[in-house]
């Protein structure tokens, strides 16, 4: 009988002497999360449930699964938690990456299993386009544009002013200049925030391999889907711990119990779900806080509808009329005026019917996909 996702943050809870506070967010394909402000609400509900017990070290440790977000919540998260106990730990099971890896960097440990993954902590921004209102947004890397820089001057060794200038030029009329000043802004705060997330830590760290880590992290892996394991966390620097035999098989249950929940192996196909309807609705659970006392799941509606190549300018304009045999006339007064008024009322739909069907029969192109009415549901 498989345990339920409450018996297992208990039993870690025993394996570790502490209070576990879960904190998912999936990444099921159209149904996906990520570490967002909202949390932090609902975060503190939790942390204000906790009872230590008299004597015993006032231990948090946080299960994290994230593929990212954020990145101004990890401080937020970090120092909240930071006010309620003596030592501050995070578990990690799987995939914690970008905002996720941030975020560890508060932790006196990081718990990582087998199968647990960090990622560098480079930022991304949305990309504002200069006088297209029409035109998507686009994520730009933060350091994609620091290593261009780094290309022009170190790789490709043009020290020439003028060539320099005209290729920096360049780059702004393509990024725009507010954004490079998003970038330069935002890689300055992703350096301070790791920097004061490090520094929280109860065994404080050397200014060199402080400098190291935050360095590595931002620069030095160079791919931003590089996944860091456990021996390559150590190596740069950060405390990596290795969970037993028996935490191990707990936590991978555990985050077992959140992938089935969320359904992160069922990717939603739009043409499998809507099969012969036109639109669908669907609510999807995407995220969990979860404790020994309390849980919380963010709900959304996804709205899947096909889209069609209806024929343009389609006008229908069609009248209903009885057979010529039957003679409206001739029959009595009460009875034409409900005839009439049926005439009238046919009439009146039969156009959007036929359109509705034309536009049914039109070849289909595509799906729309949107979500809609996320909020989180306390369900204990």
């Amino acid at each position: 009988m498989c345990k339920s996702s409450k018996q297992l943050i208990s039993e870690i809870e025993k394996n570790r002497e502490s209070k576990v506070i879960v904190y998912f967010t999936g990444d099921r394909p159209l149904a996906s999360a990520m570490i967002a402000e909202d949390a932090v609400r609902q975060l503190y509900d939790h942390l204000l449930s906790l009872e230590f017990k008299e004597g015993k070290k006032r231990r948090i440790d946080l299960f994290l699964y994230s593929r990212g977000g954020d990145v101004s919540v990890p401080w937020r998260i970090v120092s909240m938690i930071r006010e309620f106990c003596e030592e501050f730990n995070v578990l990690i099971p799987y995939k914690a990456h970008s905002a996720a890896t941030l975020l560890s960097l508060g932790a006196d440990t990081i718990i990582m299993g087998k199968k647990a993954e960090l990622g560098p902590i480079d930022p991304t921004l949305t990309r504002k386009n200069m006088g297209e209102s029409s035109a998507p947004p686009q994520e730009i890397s933060v350091e994609d544009v620091n290593s261009f820089v780094s290309f022009i001057k170190d790789t490709a060794n043009i020290n020439d002013q003028d060539a320099v200038a005209q290729l920096l030029n360049g780059l702004i009329s393509q990024v725009g200049p507010l954004n490079l000043g998003s970038v330069n802004r935002q890689s300055n705060h992703i350096r301070m925030v790791a920097r004061k997330l490090l520094t929280t830590r109860n065994e404080k760290i050397e200014e060199s391999k402080l400098n190291t880590v935050i360095e590595t992290l931002i620069e030095k892996i160079y791919f931003h889907g590089h996944a860091i394991a456990r021996r390559e966390a150590g190596d740069i620097g950060l405390r990596i711990e290795i969970p037993n035999d028996n935490l191990e098989s707990i936590m991978w249950d555990l985050y077992l119990a959140y992938e089935e929940m969320l359904k992160l192996n069922e990717p939603i196909d739009p043409d499998i779900e809507l099969n012969d309807q036109e639109s669908k609705i669907l609510q999807a659970p995407i995220a969990v806080i979860e404790s020994a006392e309390k849980k919380h799941t963010f709900t959304i509606n996804i709205n899947l509808r096909k889209k069609r190549q209806v024929p343009p300018n389609l006008n229908i304009n069609l009248q209903f009329q009885l057979p010529p045999a039957i003679d409206l006339k001739a029959l009595p007064q009460q009875t034409q005026e409900i005839l009439n008024q049926i005439l009238a009322q046919i009439s009146a739909q039969l156009p959007q019917l036929v359109q509705s069907e034309v536009a049914r029969q039109s070849p289909l192109i595509g799906f729309d996909v949107r979500a809609y009415g996320g909020r989180w549901i306390a369900d204990r």
